[in-house]
């Protein structure tokens, strides 16, 4: 493998990996309050519709349109979607004791729905080409940091050819790491996950942390629908199960990071490098393989490392679940519901 396929592959990964990322992190704080919530990949496919239907629009409607404005439009439109989507999953779980799994279930059900619906009305509206693009837009969201691209050379390809959303990324699970294991907010936060009844008891308003953590754990993974739509396809729109498997990924993250949003960092790139193997291995490699295995075409060894990011994930449930410290654990509560009356 020479070297610039090797930066090839570092950049696809990582770019591959932001996108799990905010998903995880988000996720994360739904879990930390007691709340597993299966509806992920629906409300990152919320949050990827509505920023770019927001710019669509935004871009169809105006003759000259502000590219900052335009990307800070399809920001909150991703934000407050996926908020909405938290806020409907938090109203049906924790004021009507919904069972939570068939209410994630039902919500990624519903976001592929509502996604493939305004996508598909999208394309008819830009002329049935079957193609949506908000170009301008999408440039915002993966402009380079113009000080540091560049530079430091094989290196810096790697770690500095993003966009600032991967950076963000970054950013919010060392920040969201730090609250939850430094601040009094955090720690409330993971009494409500571990015992509500004992949280409740203590004075702290188990209602309130369960929606707020729904809330601001959905809008953060909305992010990640974003992040597909404007940096990850550039801008555009395909009504197909991408984001879904990406969502799913995402959820399998967060057991793999031992509910660690830190952890997230590195994870997240590890599938991306699972995932583009197929790519970026050397055809001798899989000759080698493929003679070892007895298979009569090496190129069924592509289909082979398609499996590779789905295996480690087998792979990674088989070892948590080995795990015998408190902190690798699930909270206690997660995933069922709290009754204030039986405390």
């Amino acid at each position: 493998m020479s070297i610039s396929q090797f930066i090839s592959w570092c950049v696809a990964a990582i770019t591959f990996g932001t996108v799990i990322m905010y998903g995880c992190i988000g996720e994360t704080i739904n879990q930390k309050a007691g709340d597993l919530n299966l509806g992920v990949p629906g409300v990152m496919q919320i949050g990827g519709i509505s920023a770019l239907a927001s710019a669509f629009l935004y871009e169809r409607a105006v003759a000259d349109p502000n590219p900052v404005l335009s990307m800070l439009i399809s920001l909150i439109a991703c934000m407050l979607a996926a908020a909405l989507a938290g806020l409907l999953y938090a109203f049906l779980t924790v004021t009507l004791k919904v069972n939570q799994n068939v209410t994630g279930l039902t919500l990624t059900i519903f976001g592929t729905g509502i996604a493939n619906f305004f996508g598909g009305s999208m394309m008819k509206l830009s002329g049935g080409v079957g193609t949506i693009s908000v170009a301008r837009t999408a440039n915002i969201f993966r402009m380079k940091l113009p000080f540091l691209f560049g530079k430091f050379g094989t290196f810096g390809s790697i770690v500095f050819s993003h966009g600032w959303m991967v950076y963000l990324a970054l950013i919010l699970a060392f920040a969201i790491q730090y609250f939850l294991d430094r601040t009094r907010v955090g720690l409330n936060l993971r009494s409500v996950g571990e015992n509500p009844a004992t949280a409740d008891a203590a004075g702290i308003n188990v209602t309130r942390y369960k929606y707020l953590a729904s809330v601001i754990g959905s809008a953060i993974c909305g992010l990640g629908g974003l992040f597909y739509v404007m940096d990850y396809i550039q801008g555009s729109w395909a009504n197909d199960s991408t984001i879904e498997a990406l969502g799913w990924l995402a959820v399998a993250l967060v057991i793999f990071t031992s509910w660690k949003p830190k952890n997230a960092t590195w994870g997240a790139y590890l599938f991306g490098l699972c995932y583009w193997a197929y790519i970026y291995i050397p055809a001798g490699v899989s000759r080698f393989l493929a003679d070892k295995l007895k298979l009569s075409n090496a190129t069924y060894m592509q289909n082979l490392y398609k499996m590779l990011p789905y295996l480690v994930t087998i792979v990674v449930l088989c070892m948590v679940s080995r795990k015998k410290k408190r902190e690798n654990q699930a909270p206690a509560s997660l995933g069922l519901s709290y009754f204030r009356e039986e405390r």
